[in-house]
C-alpha cells in the first residue's frame, strides 16, 4: 500500500504559538517544509475557513497556492475545503490556477462546514441547504475541471456555455469529507475518495465499504479511490502531558469541551499514536493527515515522521 503522510500547519498559524506574517511568517514555513521533507513526509495539509468562530480562518486555496510556490518537495493537501460557501465557476478556475504552479501535486478533500453555521449563513447560504448544494457544485467542478463547455441550470447555479482552460496536466483528486450517509453517498458517486476525522475504526471501515458500493450502484469502475484520515494528536513524555498539548487547543478552538473529542484523539508516544492509527491503516485509508501539537513545531514533524516508520 503506498501510503501518504502529511502534517497541518495549523498549529502555530491559528491556535497556538507567537502570531506571524509577512516575511517571518515565510521563513517559518519554509524551515518546517524543509524538516517535514528531509523527514520523508509527503504532503503539508492546509485548512480552509471564511469566518470560524469568532472570525478565525484562512482562504485554502490561497494557502495551498503559498505552499506550492513555498516548496517544490512536497505535495498539499487542502481539507476540507469549503466548497459548498462558494460559486463552482469561480472554484474550478481557482484549482486550475493552484495546479498550473503544481501539476500532479494538488489534491482536495471536500466538506460541506457546519460545524460553525454562522459561517455558513455569513456566506449567504442557507444550512438547510448546504448537501444538496454540494451535489450540485460537485458535479459541475468536476465536469468544468474535465475541460468540458457546461450549460446548466440547477436549484442554485446557472451556467451558460461556461467553460475553464487550460485542462489540468493531471487530475486533481477532489476527496469528499463527512460522516452523513449523504456524504458517504457523494463520495461514491461524485468523489474520489472519503476522508474522515473523529470517528472509530470500524465505522471508518464501513464508510470506506459504503462509499465504494455507492461507486459502484453509479457504474463508476476503476476508480483509483484515495480514502483517508485526519487526526488531532498530541505528544509527549507521557500521555497526560500529551493530553495537555492537545485539549486546550481544542477545546478553544471548536468552543466546546475536549472530552468530545477524546476518544477520536491518539495522544502519547509516537509509538503510542502510531498504534492508534494502524487499523484506520487496515481498514483502507491510504492517505494520513496529522495535526500534531507537541513541545515544539519540529518536534510534531519530527513525532509524525516517526509514526510512518512505524507503520511501514
Amino acid at each position: 500500500m503506498d501510503l501518504r503522510i502529511g502534517v497541518n500547519l495549523m498549529p502555530p498559524l491559528w491556535v497556538s504559538g507567537p502570531v506571524r506574517s509577512g516575511p517571518a511568517l515565510m521563513a517559518h514555513r519554509a524551515r518546517l517544509f524543509s524538516r517535514m521533507a528531509e523527514a520523508g513526509l509527503d504532503h503539508v495539509m492546509v485548512g480552509d475557513h471564511v469566518m470560524f468562530h469568532g472570525g478565525v480562518g484562512n482562504d485554502g486555496l490561497t494557502d495551498a497556492a503559498s505552499v506550492v510556490t513555498a516548496t517544490d518537495e512536497l505535495d498539499v493537501y487542502l481539507a476540507v475545503y469549503l466548497m459548498v460557501l462558494r460559486h463552482p465557476l469561480l472554484v474550478a478556475r481557482q484549482i486550475l490556477t493552484v495546479a498550473q504552479f503544481a501539476p500532479g501535486r494538488l489534491c482536495l478533500g471536500l466538506g460541506i462546514g457546519g460545524d460553525d453555521r454562522r459561517e455558513v449563513t455569513a456566506c449567504g447560504v442557507d444550512p438547510k441547504t448546504r448537501g444538496r448544494r454540494m451535489d450540485e457544485s460537485l458535479g459541475l467542478v468536476r465536469r468544468l475541471l474535465a475541460g468540458e463547455t457546461v450549460t446548466h441550470a440547477g436549484e442554485f447555479f446557472t451556467l451558460d456555455e461556461a467553460r475553464v482552460h487550460p485542462t489540468p496536466e493531471q487530475p486533481i483528486p477532489l476527496v469528499v469529507g463527512g460522516r452523513s450517509d449523504a456524504a458517504l453517498r457523494r463520495a461514491g458517486r461524485l468523489g474520489d475518495g472519503w476522508l474522515g476525522i473523529w470517528t472509530s475504526p470500524e465505522r471508518c471501515t464501513a464508510a470506506v465499504n459504503a462509499v465504494e458500493a455507492h461507486g459502484a450502484d453509479a457504474g463508476r469502475t476503476g476508480v483509483a479511490w484515495r480514502h483517508g484520515m485526519t487526526f488531532w494528536c498530541g505528544f509527549g513524555t507521557d500521555r497526560a502531558e500529551a493530553r495537555q498539548r492537545v485539549a486546550p487547543a481544542m477545546a478553544g478552538l471548536y468552543q466546546t469541551p475536549f472530552e468530545n473529542f477524546e476518544r477520536y484523539v491518539p495522544h502519547g508516544s509516537p509509538e503510542q499514536v502510531a498504534e492508534f492509527v494502524r487499523p484506520f491503516v487496515e481498514a483502507g485509508c491510504t492517505t494520513l493527515n496529522f495535526i500534531p501539537f507537541a513541545g515544539s513545531d519540529e518536534a510534531g514533524i519530527d513525532a509524525v515522521a516517526e509514526i510512518r516508520t512505524l507503520l511501514s
